[in-house]
């Protein structure tokens, strides 16, 4: 049964007892949990003090009864106090004055150490166990949670009582009815949707590029295709790249772009489809692919079955479990690390701004940019801007037509 015990001090203690549980038991668990010796407890009852050798169920003790504990400064009420007694006291800090003593007490009590074990099953087992130190440590530990609740507790009811007009008085009341919501939901989110604290492992699968196997990451948040140019050189494509391509990736971070191979095969299943890719100068990523391909080769992302299908469903491929994906694309931290103290991108949500040459999709020949780019360049900007476009496109037709404002408009009316 469940019994409540209220010290003088207001403290609210909650025990799980035996009702056949003696009341001298009963101190020896207040003692760990309000740090008060046992032979300066008195218990009572209904007004009327308890005997130690008393049984609870003896003196019509119940499920949820409550108990009021006080404290004396001698050991002779409720009963004679057992020869050990001075040896069961407690330091300040909560840590036992003879460790060994009351390590022997609580063994030689079966019941209490059954309590134990339901109630404070780490307390338990050192008690069972025979290092003193780490038993100490544990009372010092159960002294410094307590201390922080009752703590809580008073600072909670001086805000009860708190002036109503005190400002900083109610913006604490405020700070601590916010952090009462968080709490209960992320007690609500630990019963009810515990998968929401596991880490989700990204997208997988494997691929071959040019003839090469590798673990492809699948991400339609990232713009274009990439491979990194130690993945490139390793593929045998690093010859094929075109520089003139050049430019800087933007994402978590940025990273450069070294430059576009235009055409590879890759292998997804038993079928081989054409891919182009952006190059890379990114140490924490080797292949992505992205939606540019996902939407060229109509590839399905499949959650449910956890598959991958490619070409409207003539080749499915299941995403890879996280221990056949290898232990440094799953290093997330390292690379989250990398990404802000270097300057590399991460992919997800990556998109390419060309600040050299602005690609022209007829000829393959890059288009020349306007390099004076001043205080009238940025004069334009705004202008178009102005009109609701984002300063990426606005800049982006402005360099297509050499800083042409009227061109440039209306380009950007006509996409």
């Amino acid at each position: 049964m469940r019994i409540t015990v209220m010290t003088a001090g207001e403290q609210i203690i909650s025990l799980d007892v035996d009702s056949n549980e003696t009341v001298e038991n009963v101190k020896a668990l207040l003692e760990v949990e309000s740090n008060v010796p046992i032979q300066q407890q008195q218990l009572l009852y209904n007004g009327n003090e308890m005997g130690n050798s008393d049984k609870l169920s003896a003196l019509g003790v119940k499920d949820d009864d409550l108990l009021m504990m006080m404290v004396s400064t001698n050991s002779s009420s409720g009963g004679a106090a057992p020869a050990t007694g001075s040896d069961l006291g407690m330091n300040p800090d909560g840590s036992a004055l003879n460790p060994a003593a009351f390590q022997q007490h609580v063994r030689g009590d079966s019941n209490l150490m059954g309590q134990l074990f339901q109630t404070d099953p780490e307390l338990a087992q050192v008690i069972s166990g025979s290092d003193l130190n780490k038993l100490q440590d544990v009372l010092r530990a159960r002294h410094r949670q307590r201390s922080v609740l009752q703590r809580q507790k008073e600072e909670e009811l001086a805000l009860l009582y708190a002036d109503p007009f005190d400002v900083e008085a109610q913006k604490k009341i405020e700070a601590a009815i916010r952090q009462k919501g968080i709490d209960e939901n992320w007690e609500a989110a630990l019963e009810h949707n515990p998968e929401g604290f596991a880490r989700v492992i990204m997208l997988y699968v494997d691929m071959e590029v040019n003839g090469v196997p590798l673990k492809a990451f699948v991400d339609s948040g990232a713009q274009s295709t990439i491979i990194s140019k130690s993945c490139a050189e390793r593929c045998g494509l690093l010859r094929l790249m075109d520089q003139r391509y050049k430019g800087i990736a933007h994402g978590v971070g940025q990273s450069e772009i070294l430059g576009r191979i235009h055409v590879a095969p890759i292998k997804i299943g038993n079928n081989f489809y054409p891919c182009s890719f952006v190059v890379l100068d990114s140490p924490n990523m080797e292949f992505l692919f992205g939606l540019d391909m996902l939407r060229k080769h109509q590839c399905t992302i499949d959650l449910k079955e956890n598959v991958m299908t490619v070409g409207g469903g003539e080749v499915s491929v299941p995403f890879l479990q996280e221990k056949d994906i290898p232990s440094r694309f799953l290093d997330e931290e390292r690379v989250l690390n990398e990404a802000s103290g270097s300057g590399a991108t991460v992919p997800s949500g990556f998109t390419e701004k060309k600040n050299n040459t602005v690609a022209n999709p007829t000829s393959q020949q890059p288009k020349r940019q306007n390099t004076s780019e001043g205080p009238e360049f940025e004069a334009k900007i705004a202008k178009l801007v102005e009109l609701g476009f984002s300063r990426e496109a606005v800049i982006q037709a402005l360099r297509l037509f050499e800083g042409n404002e009227e061109q440039a408009a209306g380009f950007l009316f006509g996409g």
